[in-house]
């Protein structure tokens, strides 16, 4: 029989891990319901890889950016505190390659937006109950490798995926993403898979009067950006209050058509036009061009709406600049879902632990919290010093 350890010891060992996993509670229950999934392609029984451990893995690739690559990770699985802590075994470099296309990405759908419903709001006030779902909606391309020829985008030599995300604006979290190849249409991605009770927020690429009356039937509203020269007829001409006007908002008007009459009326209802003078980054003045079928919103609205629509662009900087989501450590189409969506659960993780949205240095304290350089009080003294809740 093997020598009982010290007292001391295992309470030692029994701190190490907990400290090591307590990132991972609120998915504890899913890492468990995920222990099984995939070994039915086991049929000789030997499996030493599971699905929680291979989430685990990949969570912890994203929670410490100095493993760069699938070797690294390897190797981080060979060492002990490591596997005491996240509880997972040693293994293989060829086994982590094969689990990319063992284990269905599409069963972290459902963890994503259970999360993603945990989260609270993290603005609060008048203008986020107006704005009640608004969800800016946007894709972003991630370089692929020349092996990974179902990724053809632009021509022969180039290589990309991109990213369809929708992120809950006062929330500050995603809550669905869909992964295709680069010159996959961005509005058709999101005809596919539209949900009732949303306010979308969209730029230019999604313009499409054929999108707009399918967000409509799905039982949702839009703010869309359009071109400056759109047709349009007009039905009634709205006051601006001074409140609009300090927003730029330089008209408002009802539409009875949208296009021209000689094109099909897709939308077949009231829409509004809400037009909005800014400057560029150029510093020029430059129109924004508002399209919604929100005719109770007040103009100022539309236009801080369209504003919140930068969060997504700022969460995808998150995602590959501070977390390192554009090292590709997968090439089939399920490994790179798979590492999507360990890193969004990764940044709904810091969400739910902070109350707050991702930053750089939060990222660092919980990077030191986690390996044990940083104290329980430290940690909740760093997050008592970060800015309160906003009240939009």
């Amino acid at each position: 029989m093997a020598a009982k350890r010290p007292a001391g010891e295992a309470k030692e060992e029994s701190v190490q891990r907990l400290v090591g996993r307590r990132m991972l509670k609120p998915i504890e229950h899913w890492l468990q319901r995920l222990h099984g999934a995939g070994t039915q392609r086991d049929r000789a029984g030997n499996r030493q890889l599971f699905f929680d451990q291979y989430l685990t893995l990949l969570l912890l690739y994203f929670f410490n950016p100095g493993l760069t690559s699938l070797r690294a990770l390897q190797q981080a699985s060979g060492w002990d505190k490591t596997r005491l802590k996240l509880g997972i075994r040693r293994t293989s470099l060829g086994s982590l390659s094969e689990a990319s296309g063992v284990f269905d990405a599409q069963l972290l759908e459902p963890l994503l937006r259970e999360l993603a419903e945990q989260a609270l709001p993290l603005s609060q006030g008048q203008e986020a109950q107006a704005l009640r779902g608004l969800t800016a909606v946007d894709g972003s391309v991630f370089s692929a490798l020349p092996r990974m020829a179902w990724a053809l985008w632009q021509d022969t030599e180039h290589r990309g995926v991109k990213l369809h995300l929708h992120f809950d604006v006062f929330k500050g979290v995603p809550t669905q993403a869909t992964i295709t190849p680069a010159a996959s249409s961005e509005p058709a991605v999101l005809a596919a898979h539209l949900e009732a009770g949303h306010l979308y927020v969209l730029d230019r690429g999604y313009v499409c009067y054929e999108l707009f009356a399918k967000i409509r039937g799905a039982q949702s509203s839009l703010i869309g950006r359009v071109k400056d020269n759109t047709a349009f007829t007009v039905a009634e001409e709205r006051p601006i209050p001074a409140t609009a006007q300090a927003a730029g908002v330089i008209r408002d008007v009802v539409l009875q058509r949208l296009g021209t009459p000689h094109h099909k009326d897709e939308l077949n209802c009231p829409m509004r036009l809400v037009i909005v003078r800014r400057k560029n980054r150029a510093g020029h003045d430059e129109e924004i061009w508002l399209i919604t079928d929100r005719l109770d919103l007040a103009a100022d609205l539309v236009a801080v709406a369209y504003r919140y629509r930068w969060t997504v662009e700022l969460f995808f900087r998150w995602l590959k600049c501070i977390l390192g989501a554009r090292h590709l450590i997968a090439h089939s189409h399920n490994g790179i879902t798979l590492q999507m969506y360990a890193a969004m659960i990764v940044s709904l993780l810091i969400v739910l632990r902070t109350g707050r949205k991702p930053s750089k240095r939060t990222f660092e304290t919980i990077q030191f919290y986690l390996i044990g350089w940083v104290s329980d009080a430290e940690f909740d003294g760093h997050l008592a010093q970060l800015p309160p809740i906003s009240a939009a």
